[in-house]
């Protein structure tokens, strides 16, 4: 139940099937913000030292740290041909697409990204619990 009591307006759950389409990963730029276990654990993904691989790849935004992009917004992971270059390391937030507190508020919040994600309403039902439990691990603003 949501905090009021209420089922969510989602309490039959969701589907979504990543496409590895890219959509998530290109675009408008933005942030996708990591912490010191993500950053590690991308370093180790790709055999570098945490130091190298935040040198080359992590910005600091006023406390936050952040991936770099590729002008234009691209994640700097994103490859055309291979799609995500660190898939099995990917950040919480990346894991975490589409079930984004923003994204899951409303049904038409929800529609929108059945708008832009071509993963998004189809594939597995996610059950609430699975939907909620993705919302909480992430914090995208």
């Amino acid at each position: 139940m949501s905090a009021d009591g209420q089922d969510p307006w989602y309490r039959d759950g969701l589907a979504f099937e990543c496409t590895r389409c890219g959509a998530c990963c290109t675009g408008a730029p933005g942030y996708v913000w990591v912490d010191a276990d993500e950053i590690a654990r991308l370093a180790d993904h790709r055999g570098e030292t945490v130091e190298s691989f935040a040198l080359r790849f992590v910005r600091r935004v006023g406390q936050r740290l952040s991936l770099i992009e590729r002008p234009g917004g691209d994640c700097i992971f994103w490859d055309r041909q291979a799609g995500c270059t660190v898939y099995p390391a990917r950040p919480a937030q990346c894991q975490t697409w589409p079930f984004w507190p923003g994204n899951i508020a409303s049904p038409e919040d929800w529609e929108h990204v059945t708008g832009i994600c071509p993963g998004s309403g189809r594939g597995r039902l996610f059950s609430v619990d699975e939907i909620r439990a993705s919302a909480s691990r992430v914090h995208t603003s």
